[in-house]
């Protein structure tokens, strides 16, 4: 079976047939498929095989692309709920950065927790959201919002009942809650305390409640798991895995009217509803090969991003992280699928609040994945950052290490985030230098560097909460990372 499977050979081939031909009667034309044979006007039955195989291959490929933010959110509901024992009404706590070493970008600094419950099986459910400082978000498992909570949702950090309904529930609108639809029977409840005291972060985010609305008058109490110091990774999995996740998602949710064309792309592979997932070997063939030409295109598209105005100063390669002009990822005339791609491919969850919009309040994100002089970032050399005196934050900045292929903090051993609320060294005019390296700098404070690996590559986030005026009139600017000698 020959399929073109990079873009450089589908380049090459174009550029070889760029004058255009018409179709002849009997005979034989160049593509980028390669030769294709035409008899009496009919393709040859070696060249139906392989229109029909490259037509799968390539319609593989874009569904990958597709269903990044939706696989990544099944794949984590499934473990915690495989790993970590967590039913439907149960929140799984990542307290420090080791128990998040399994989630895509996570911010070392803050405790999170994570709920997945499934609506089809639990009948409406309330999220209960504590007083106090505490930011995330109710989303489908699009990860598009169904609300913010917390200090930038509508009960203003000062605690709701947040009562969300399923695709199929009957309308509802009791009084003393704050009443939401998903297009989904998955959802996803992510919270994360952002009191500067971890230790009351901590106590803030262990009485978030999940109970079914039937049981109201007399809920039962939420149970917060660990993560026991277990292996774990919620990124998209790779091969055969990521269509075996898709193709549970695509049975378990109704379908949504912006999706059908694509749905209808996923039935030669063998992925309908209804039906389930037997890929014959050609299928199982193309579906391999498709996810990790898909991955490698997801990598371009996150890493090395072509959306116009994608770098944040002019002459600096730091980057805006999200490209979303609404949280329900649409414009007016189409769905933002390079740009959803784009950000759910290295990220997870977003909310009204992330989206960098709002002066003090909120959070904003800057990447960065090369040095000053372009080149990507790579472990087992040393850099420095400089940040400069005043950044634009109302609460705190944080800057995490990443590594490039899992997307979740880089596993040193050590910790890959530094921040303005940790003991670090702050130089006489009030900057402060970070190190990346495989090794400490000599001479220079290990509180102020990040262990790297040797042999991998890596990219950082610098997050700001609750960004100021500055930040986004851009009088106060980071600059590049910069390779040492």
């Amino acid at each position: 079976m020959k399929i073109i499977t990079t873009l450089a050979a589908f380049a090459t081939l174009f550029a070889s047939t760029a004058l255009s031909q018409n179709l002849p009667t009997t005979g034989v034309i160049d593509s980028p498929l390669g030769k294709l044979e035409i008899i009496n006007g009919f393709p040859s039955d070696e060249t139906v095989k392989k229109l029909f195989d490259n037509m799968d291959f390539q319609r593989s490929t874009q569904a990958y692309i597709w269903a990044l933010p939706y696989v990544a959110m099944g794949e984590w509901q499934r473990q915690q709920r495989e790993v970590f024992g967590a039913g439907e009404l149960d929140y799984v706590d990542y307290l420090d950065f080791k128990d998040k070493l399994g989630i895509l970008t996570a911010n070392a600094t803050t405790p999170y927790t994570m709920a997945f419950p499934d609506l089809a099986k639990t009948g409406p459910l309330v999220f209960e959201i504590p007083p106090g400082p505490i930011a995330g978000g109710l989303l489908d498992f699009w990860q598009r919002p169904l609300s913010d909570t917390g200090q930038t949702g509508p009960d203003k950090g000062k605690g709701g009942k947040f009562l969300v309904l399923g695709p199929e529930h009957p309308d509802m609108k009791p009084d003393g809650y704050f009443v939401l639809r998903s297009q989904t029977n998955n959802v996803w409840s992510g919270q994360r305390g952002l009191d500067p005291d971890v230790e009351k972060a901590k106590a803030l985010v262990a009485q978030l409640r999940i109970y079914p609305y039937a049981e109201r008058d007399n809920p039962p109490e939420s149970r917060h798991l660990g993560t026991g110091g277990k292996s774990w990774g919620a990124w998209q999995p790779g091969g055969l895995a990521y269509w075996e996740a898709l193709a549970r998602l695509v049975n378990e949710e109704p379908a949504i009217e912006r999706d059908r064309i694509m749905l209808a792309m996923l039935v030669p592979l063998g992925i309908e509803k209804g039906k389930p997932f037997e890929p014959d070997e050609r299928q199982k063939n193309i579906l391999t090969e498709a996810s990790n030409v898909g991955e490698l295109m997801a990598r371009a598209n996150a890493y090395h991003k072509r959306f116009p105005g994608a770098l944040a100063y002019p002459g600096k390669r730091w980057e805006y992280t999200l490209f979303l002009k609404n949280v329900d990822q649409e414009t007016p005339n189409y769905t933002q699928l390079d740009e959803r791609s784009s950000y759910f491919y290295e990220a997870v969850g977003v909310t009204a609040g992330m989206m960098g919009q709002t002066v003090g309040a909120g959070q904003a994100y800057l990447e960065a994945q090369k040095d000053k002089d372009g080149a990507w970032l790579d472990g087992g050399k040393s850099y420095r950052l400089n940040v400069p005196k005043g950044a634009p934050v109302a609460q705190f900045w944080s800057l995490t290490v990443y590594d490039n292929e899992t997307r979740a903090l880089i596993d040193t051993g050590s910790y890959p985030d530094r921040s303005s609320r940790n003991a670090i060294t702050t130089n006489t005019d009030g900057s402060v230098d970070l190190y990346f390296g495989p090794q400490p700098p000599a001479g220079k404070p290990e509180s102020n560097w990040i262990k790297t690996l040797p042999g991998k590559g890596w990219f950082t986030y610098f997050r700001f909460y609750g960004p100021t005026q500055a930040y986004f009139d851009k009088t106060w600017q980071i600059p590049d990372i910069e390779p040492m000698q």
